[in-house]
């Protein structure tokens, strides 16, 4: 016979607490990271008339809950942080079109006892996706400084979202150690940078960052130096294959370049990809993050390689 799931007061308590905060924050959703199964019913009337989103770290988690609510299985253990947790979910949720980018959320979850709902967060999903952007940043061990690198970024993830003119944009920006990365590049013809000052290279004028998304059709790579100025455009990248260097199959010659040129100098090489607009850092020959862009917001993961054969 099915166990019997337990509906607490407490957790009675909390639905009715963020039903009330998501009237009063006129809140677009509230998301609820489960830690196991409950009556669900009884759990949708205690929510009132929000939308729900219900987040669990495996399928079991949430076992029984009907069409009531939005789900998203995190595919996650138990006892990774409930920070990653919920900032997945929150991903999760955004890129499934569950939420708007904007979306201002009602959380609720575990944040001190170990599967007992006790916390309750209110998240503007406007300013949670702009810091998650530094957060991950950080992790490069790099001269580059931040705003340089979130400004290429930004720039690549632009492309990959947007193309150019209904057409999707495949690009490689190399940042970083610009000369020692120019030994590895020739102009594949015409350099549409070449010849202009250095006010109207800098990425951190706006009319500049369009001026290189028109560029972005032609073939080649940009080469930006550590203070955000794009030093060359139009190049074809050519540093040594390391014999080490594992990517997954499929991947063509702009990631190779990447994978390379980031191995062979201490640059980031950012690629987007033409097909599916997803962007990729590399560092010292490795993929350190991948970046699935979708509508306005940006969504950050770890990437798992895998050896490959010989590149398409």
């Amino acid at each position: 016979m099915p166990v019997a799931r337990k509906f607490t007061e407490q957790l009675q308590t909390f639905c009715e607490l963020a039903d009330r905060l998501a009237t009063a924050h006129e809140a677009d959703a509230m998301l609820f990271l489960m830690e196991r199964p409950t009556d669900w019913v009884q759990f949708r009337k205690a929510t009132g008339e929000h939308a729900v989103i219900l987040a669990g770290h495996s399928a079991e988690t949430l076992e029984g809950a009907g069409d009531d609510f939005d789900k998203i299985v995190l595919n996650m253990q138990a006892e990774i942080p409930v920070y990653e947790r919920l900032t997945q979910a929150l991903l999760e949720a955004v890129a499934d079109e569950l939420l708007p980018p904007g979306a201002t959320v009602v959380s609720v979850y575990s944040g001190f006892e170990p599967e007992a709902i006790d916390t309750l967060s209110i998240i503007r999903l406007g300013e949670h996706l702009g810091q998650l952007t530094v957060r991950d940043l950080r992790q490069f061990k790099t001269r580059i400084p931040l705003e340089t690198l979130k400004t290429v970024v930004d720039l690549a993830v632009d492309i990959g979202r947007e193309g150019r003119e209904g057409k999707p944009v495949g690009t490689l920006l190399v940042v970083g150690d610009h000369r020692k990365v120019l030994g590895y590049c020739r102009p594949m013809g015409f350099d549409p940078i070449r010849g202009y000052s250095r006010s109207e290279r800098d990425l951190m004028d706006a009319k500049v960052r369009d001026g290189i998304k028109e560029i972005a059709q032609l073939d080649g790579a940009f080469v930006v130096s550590s203070d955000g100025a794009v030093v060359a455009g139009a190049q074809q990248v050519s540093a040594p294959r390391a014999t080490e260097l594992s990517l997954p199959k499929g991947f063509g010659a702009r990631h190779w370049a990447a994978a390379e040129i980031s191995r062979a100098t201490s640059a980031i090489a950012i690629a987007v990809s033409e097909s599916t607009g997803t962007v990729r850092l590399f560092q010292n020959g490795e993929i350190m993050l991948r970046i699935e862009p979708f509508r306005r917001a940006m969504k950050w993961k770890d990437f798992e390689s895998e050896t490959p054969g010989n590149p398409e």
